[in-house]
């Protein structure tokens, strides 16, 4: 059995874990995400600076946690992209120095693999073939997975612009609603009528594809509407936006489990914390017949036990490790869990 230390910088949070044999064993999590409140967004370099102040008392958290040492680890995971430059510089240059210190393994991996992956964590190992929706701030996909480290992951569709998790900050702002987006919305939502307002549901039509998303236009449906109805009761707004973003979410989830005939929907990444989408993708996979997998709430955002994870999957495989020369790669599309 081998120990892999996981660690996370790819935006705002520095996360650190411990995962051996597909069992969570500790981890920590440190966000900056009130340093960036009064921006209305990350800024990278705040981001970088809160990685560096955070990451040894991080570690050490995560190694009181999980009741081990470093002296016990056996090798380290950490997120070489997709993400902010600064923030995975940070992240890939401690790897290499854990590595380096302990003489173990090093592994640069997808950090939207590792949401896959934190599932596992939870519900153990992947169906031979699943489905998995990916929403975050920065990206909202469809995937066909078969196995998250010895088969390609092939993407079924992508965002053509705004992700879901970006439309929740960028429509909170319009609203009056604190950053972050998503949990505020989901708030106020509770208190709002999902059918108050008819917000357009993006790429239903006809002739639209059939599995691609958009949610710039939804953006600007809500910003009009505010426009018009400045005495709009923002409770509403919220509600019916956050229903029209969980109702296509879900539609097209489901329609490509039908697609690719799929009995497993598998949805991770930071919005798969809001409440409305993980109620509506129940009521809709039980009615289908398709078994949803969502991690607990805590392991949605971006956190080091799903770099961890993903470590333990390419550790258990006998996956030969990165060579520590790599580099972090900002921008990088999801095909296999590994980058390096």
């Amino acid at each position: 059995m081998t120990i892999v230390m996981g660690i996370e910088t790819s935006c705002d949070e520095t996360g650190v874990g411990f995962v051996e044999d597909g069992k969570l064993l500790g981890d920590a999590l440190a966000s900056s995400m009130d340093e960036h409140a009064r921006f209305g967004g990350v800024v990278p370099e705040i981001a970088a600076r809160a990685h560096l102040h955070a990451m040894v008392p991080t570690v050490h958290l995560a190694l009181e946690r999980a009741g081990i040492t470093l002296d016990d680890v056996g090798a380290v995971a950490v997120t070489a992209g997709p993400g902010l430059a600064t923030a995975l510089h940070v992240g890939v240059a401690a790897a290499k120095a854990y590595s380096l210190a302990l003489g173990v393994p090093l592994y640069g991996v997808h950090h939207l693999a590792g949401h896959a992956a934190a599932d596992t964590l939870e519900h153990g190992p992947l169906p031979e073939h699943s489905i998995g929706l990916i929403v975050s701030g920065g990206h909202t996909s469809l995937l066909s997975v078969r196995d998250l480290v010895r088969t390609p992951i092939v993407h079924l569709s992508d965002t053509f612009d705004d992700a879901a998790g970006e439309a929740f900050d960028k429509v909170a702002r319009l609203i009056g609603l604190p950053y972050p987006g998503g949990p505020s919305i989901d708030k106020a939502a509770k208190l709002g009528d999902p059918e108050a307002i008819a917000f357009p549901r993006p790429l239903t039509g006809r002739d639209d594809p059939p599995l691609g998303f958009s949610f710039s236009g939804l953006k600007t449906a809500v910003a009009r509407y505010v426009e018009k109805h400045p005495d709009a009761d923002v409770n509403d707004v919220a509600a019916s936006f956050q229903e029209a973003v969980a109702d296509v979410l879900t539609a097209k989830a489901l329609r490509a489990c039908r697609q690719e005939h799929v009995e497993t929907l598998v949805i991770v990444g930071g919005v798969a914390a809001n409440s409305r989408i993980r109620a509506l993708a129940q009521e809709r996979c039980a009615a289908a017949g398709i078994e949803l997998r969502i991690p607990p709430m805590r392991l949605c955002t971006d956190n080091g036990a799903m770099i961890a994870a993903i470590g333990d999957l390419l550790v258990q495989e006998a996956t030969p490790p990165s060579d520590r020369g790599f580099s972090a790669v900002p921008t990088v599309e999801l095909k296999q869990a590994q980058l390096w």
